[in-house]
């Protein structure tokens, strides 16, 4: 299972026809690359966070759904931003924004 799929990207985005398909998938790939970064996840975290897992050695049955719900929000906000500013995006904004939705996760308060 991947945390958030490029149809579930498309939809969010209300892009109906498969033109954009690549579009999506490239920003979506960026969205979560960027989201895990800011997140300060760990390779092997997100692992735990990007599969079906109810619960790790690491986080809880609550927590492990509280980050999911928390990352879904910023991939698909971060994708959307990206998607409508593919030509001015001002990144460090876009950062900024991140930095505030993933505050719990960057500062540990889930482990």
């Amino acid at each position: 299972m991947a945390l958030i799929s490029t149809e579930d990207a498309k939809a969010y985005l209300r892009v109906d026809s498969s033109d954009e398909d690549a579009t999506v998938g490239i920003l979506l790939a960026s969205a979560i690359r960027l989201c895990i970064d800011i997140a300060r996840l760990t390779d092997d975290q997100w692992e735990v966070v990007d599969s079906d897992a109810a619960s790790s050695d690491e986080y809880t049955e609550a927590e492990l759904s509280a980050i999911r719900e928390t990352m879904k929000v910023a991939i698909l906000y971060t994708c959307a931003y990206l998607f409508e500013h593919r030509e001015e995006a001002d990144h460090h904004a876009l950062t900024l924004t991140l930095r505030s939705l993933l505050f719990a996760i960057r500062e540990g308060a889930f482990s």
